[in-house]
């Protein structure tokens, strides 16, 4: 689950787009009796459509798959990642370069947000020259997305990269904005998204939560 993950400078493609993404309006949601609520914002069967989306938004704009590396944001973008490989490898018949890119270090809000546990950075092989994406489940203040490339700069010269979040809540807090987007969600702070796949929670579908 995360509240807080962020996104980059777009390139020329309307965030939200296409049949999964036109959820803009807020959800209306209220706590009973002070009690949790969560609130299903995609089903299992329209995530998986808008993961095909996204792959082949993501082919539209890189010419040579064979270039393409995604680096998932801890902790949900990192299986976002390998779900979306899986799903561009079945369209190109090869497999998706992927791993993962950890920005905590360089973060300018520790203060406010708090450390996690670290990851370990893991990339598939150089990146000079490579079709870069970023990928993480949501995208807020922008801060997160902000640290990452500034790590990504550690670790070689990309020739391009992108950013794709699943969900956009909105917050932002720098000119950030993502190149491809599953869905955007308005929010109030105290609200959170939550991303739910299969291979680690048994289920799948995007879901917004409030105390």
């Amino acid at each position: 689950m995360s509240s807080s993950s962020d996104a980059l400078p777009s390139a020329g493609i309307p965030c939200g787009s296409g049949p999964e993404a036109n959820g803009s309006a807020r959800p209306e949601v209220a706590a009973v009796g002070g009690a949790s609520v969560r609130l299903e914002l995609l089903s299992g069967e329209e995530l998986g459509r808008t993961l095909d989306r996204l792959a082949s938004q993501v082919l539209e704009q890189v010419a040579d798959s064979q270039q393409l590396v995604l680096l998932g944001i801890p902790t949900r973008g990192v299986a976002l990642a390998r779900v979306l490989a899986s799903r561009l490898e079945a369209i190109c018949g090869h497999p998706i370069a992927h791993g993962s890119l950890d920005p905590t270090f360089h973060r300018d809000d520790l203060e406010r947000v708090g450390t996690r546990l670290v990851e370990a950075t893991q990339l598939p092989g150089s990146l000079d020259g490579r079709q870069v994406v970023l990928v993480d489940d949501v995208i807020f203040t922008g801060r997160t997305v902000r640290a990452a490339l500034e790590a990504l700069q550690a670790w070689g010269r990309p020739r391009r990269v992108l950013l794709l979040a699943m969900v956009d809540r909105g917050h932002r807090e720098l000119p950030i904005q993502p190149d491809f987007c599953g869905r955007v969600v308005p929010t109030a702070r105290q609200e959170t998204i939550e991303l739910c796949l299969q291979a680690i929670d048994g289920e799948e579908g995007v879901y917004l939560l409030r105390s």
